[in-house]
């Protein structure tokens, strides 16, 4: 915090970038991306958690967007995310208070694909590991697309996204992909 702090404005939001590119890849539309959380997972390691499609708990995690008992704000994208797996009220109380939230409750907030026994996290991440990776790959693809939009698309236009990838996909089973 304190060097940042002493950078020009215009350098300290280039160097905020950066730590926000480090976590933004892993919403790139080519991956699946999981995170097996076991413990603390507070600010930073919280939004990298957000930051990836799917979450895995250790009964242990507990979970915070602590930045604001500094002063600060989350700022490597954890907010956008946040909001639309808990909505806008329960992502408000989150951020403003910085209070922990332990694996039970993050999966009943929609914060968790699964909460197991720390003992059995490593196995579970790899079992959802290999349920995704079990699946077609473009078909993997275009509902990861399909999906992250949805929520900014009218039912229209996702009906028109739905057929337009199915379009695609029937193209590539048939071997007419492009």
């Amino acid at each position: 915090m304190g060097a940042l702090a002493q950078l020009p404005p215009q350098e300290c939001a280039e160097r905020i970038a950066g730590f926000q590119s480090a976590f933004t890849w892993l919403r790139a539309p080519h991956l699946v991306t999981v995170a097996a959380v076991q413990g603390h997972a507070i600010g930073a390691g919280f939004q990298l958690a957000l930051a990836c499609d799917l979450r895995v708990l250790a009964d242990d995690a507990r979970l915070s967007m602590a930045e604001v008992t500094l002063g600060l704000v989350p700022d490597l994208g954890g907010t956008k995310r946040l909001v639309e797996l808990v909505g806008y009220s329960r992502a408000l109380e989150l951020c403003l208070t910085g209070r922990r939230v332990g694996a039970a409750e993050a999966a009943a907030m929609g914060l968790a694909n699964a909460v197991v026994p720390a003992a059995e996290l490593a196995g579970a991440t790899d079992d959802l590991v290999s349920a995704v990776l079990a699946a077609d790959r473009g078909a993997v693809t275009e509902i990861k697309g399909l999906l992250a939009a949805a929520a900014g698309r009218s039912y229209a236009d996702q009906d028109r996204a739905e057929r337009e990838a199915q379009t695609r996909r029937l193209a590539d089973l048939a071997g007419r992909g492009e």
